[in-house]
């Protein structure tokens, strides 16, 4: 998989939703099915479907001092240091700020509204929106919480997630610095839904196809 440098941080896709930051901290996003063996200082869970919340993966990276950040039904499956969120929710942690928001479906059952999060992670001066499992949805259109994206990491595989147009107008209306696609290529989605999201993606925002 491909990595995204920008400026102190590398975000690397580690397939289907999941991602590395490296900065000051190094935070992994959704970890499954990974070859990863870096240590975590945070994992950030957004649900618990099991390709998002994965206890073999999490078990390959986590260490005594990493925080594990989620929903309350994951948090009631792991010991340790676990901290629960829910939309809305501002956690100001040591070298980053993660704020919790909104995540569902609208026309589908799988991820109702609470039911998980997306998480903004601001770290090294950067702002870093992973959207977890939703549809489009209209707080994406609230600028005092989605403006001034850097990375926004977009699901594009459509069935359980937006599809490539769906993501793409969810890209053009947050408007951030450059959009990733994930959520294809191992359940649903393929590397043509990818490029189809490239195309649809207005074109003074960056596109990175990382996988």
């Amino acid at each position: 998989m491909k990595e995204l440098s920008l400026d102190s941080i590398k975000i690397k896709y580690l397939g289907h939703a999941g991602f590395k930051i490296s900065g000051k901290k190094i935070i992994y996003i959704d970890p499954y099915d990974i070859d990863e063996t870096e240590k975590a200082d945070y994992i950030l869970i957004t649900h618990s479907h099991y390709d998002h919340f994965s206890p073999e993966d999490v078990k390959k990276i986590r260490q005594e001092s990493t925080v594990i950040i989620s929903r309350s039904d994951v948090a009631n499956k792991l010991e340790g240091d676990v901290k629960v969120v829910s939309q809305g929710d501002v956690l100001d942690l040591d070298d980053i700020k993660l704020t919790a928001v909104a995540a569902y479906n609208v026309d589908k059952e799988f991820h109702k509204r609470a039911f998980g999060v997306g998480f903004i992670v601001e770290i090294d001066g950067k702002r870093i929106y992973h959207a977890g499992d939703t549809d489009y949805i209209r707080e994406m259109e609230n600028k005092k919480e989605f403006g001034n994206i850097d990375v926004a990491l977009l699901p594009i595989g459509g069935t359980y997630t937006m599809d490539a147009e769906q993501a793409a107008k969810a890209a053009n209306t947050i408007k951030p610095k450059i959009a990733v696609p994930m959520h294809y290529g191992e359940i649903v989605g393929s590397k043509k839904d990818a490029n189809k999201f490239k195309e649809l993606v207005d074109k003074d925002i960056k596109v990175e196809i990382l996988g």
